[in-house]
């Protein structure tokens, strides 16, 4: 199956991307994606324990299975005041 990824803020400027696809065996899960794409970019591992993710526009937990078509947004924490 392939999914749709959207990456934000840092990720996405330390990956050079805003969105990307990605291939994964059929019932993945939010992990085996974020895994996955840790994988293939150093500065997703690097964060990986501190991202939230979203599946087609909804907070999710990583144990949500995917399906094709999906979107999974990477989501980076944020700061400010």
């Amino acid at each position: 199956m392939t999914i749709r990824v959207l990456l934000f803020a840092s990720i996405a400027q330390a990956v050079g991307q805003r969105e990307l696809s990605l291939d994964l065996p059929a019932h993945a899960t939010a992990a085996d994606a974020l895994a996955r794409l840790a994988d293939l970019h150093e500065s997703i591992a690097a964060q990986r324990d501190s991202l939230a993710i979203a599946v087609n526009e909804e907070l999710a937990h990583t144990s949500r299975t995917l399906k094709n078509g999906d979107t999974l947004a990477l989501l980076p924490p944020v700061s400010g005041g």
